[in-house]
């Protein structure tokens, strides 16, 4: 299983509130407060990301279990056929019994690859919402990290564009459930 993805910017929101507190400009609260709700949203996207990521790994899981039992079918099935060729060959009559079997085989087979295909797509949907919500994560990151060096450097421009980028994850965030 993937590791759940951390989000490090802990120390980062704490010395932000820090330089809130001995501030005495108010942008620093706002920046403070943007910083703190991106931590939540990144954490919340870093959890979404982790449960689709294990679910794309469970589906693909097992469509790999179906493909096998479609082989193994596929098998039984080519040997009943020579055994049938073999009984063709020598003049004789084929056993009812194989027969039905290879018959049953085959219709079990198209069902086997109908269910291993449905599960490697909804393991493929899982990884591309896996991936829309880590580009979320990585937004709502760098946003928070871009408000701590706003406070440090005292830039509001930096605020903005940690907004901006909290903007960008949102919308992210709003496509994986698309």
């Amino acid at each position: 299983m993937p590791e759940e993805q951390e989000v490090p910017t802990e120390h980062l929101h704490e010395s932000m509130e820090e330089k809130a507190l001995e501030s005495r400009e108010k942008w620093i609260s706002r920046v403070a407060l943007s910083a703190a709700i991106l931590s939540v949203l990144a954490a919340v996207a870093s959890m979404l990301a982790g449960h689709h990521a294990n679910e794309a790994i469970i589906d693909q899981l097992k469509a790999s279990d179906q493909w096998a039992y479609y082989q193994s079918k596929g098998i039984k099935e080519s040997v009943l056929a020579s055994k049938a060729d073999l009984y063709t060959a020598l003049g004789k009559d084929v056993p009812q019994e194989d027969s039905r079997k290879i018959a049953g085989y085959k219709k079990e087979q198209a069902e086997i690859k109908d269910r291993a295909e449905e599960d490697a797509a909804s393991g493929s949907r899982h990884l591309d919402r896996h991936n829309v919500l880590s580009r979320a994560v990585t937004c709502f990151q760098i946003g928070i990290a871009l408000s701590a060096i706003a406070v440090l450097t005292r830039r509001k421009v930096l605020w903005f564009g940690s907004l901006a980028l909290g903007a960008t994850g949102i919308a992210f965030l709003i496509q994986s459930f698309a």
